[in-house]
């Protein structure tokens, strides 16, 4: 199942490098995240989320054998900060700027 989410998310994105794709087992499902680059989480999602609902669903009919419930978590990469956001933050110093 690894494989297949890895193979769908790799066909859809830019860099194909960037795909990772973990598996966390609970006793009555197996949760698979999906991770890939911001520029790409678009194209995994797609139009009102109907890219990652297909792929929901080919990943719940190639799971119909197992007694699991089989998910798909996409994961939404860490907000990178750049030094032009970290120049425009306001200052929230606590001293007196009047003296």
């Amino acid at each position: 199942m690894k494989d297949l989410i890895q193979y769908l998310a790799s066909s859809l994105v830019d860099d194909t490098s960037s795909v990772t794709v973990t598996e966390k087992d609970t006793p009555d499902a197996t949760v698979y995240c999906l991770s890939v680059k911001r520029e790409d989480l678009g194209k995994v999602i797609g139009k009102k989320g109907r890219t990652a609902k297909a792929m929901r669903t080919l990943l719940s009919a190639a799971g119909q054998g197992q007694k699991k419930r089989l998910m798909l978590e996409i994961l939404e990469p860490p907000a990178e900060t750049t030094a032009a956001q970290e120049n425009s933050a306001p200052n929230t110093s606590t001293e007196d700027s009047t003296k």
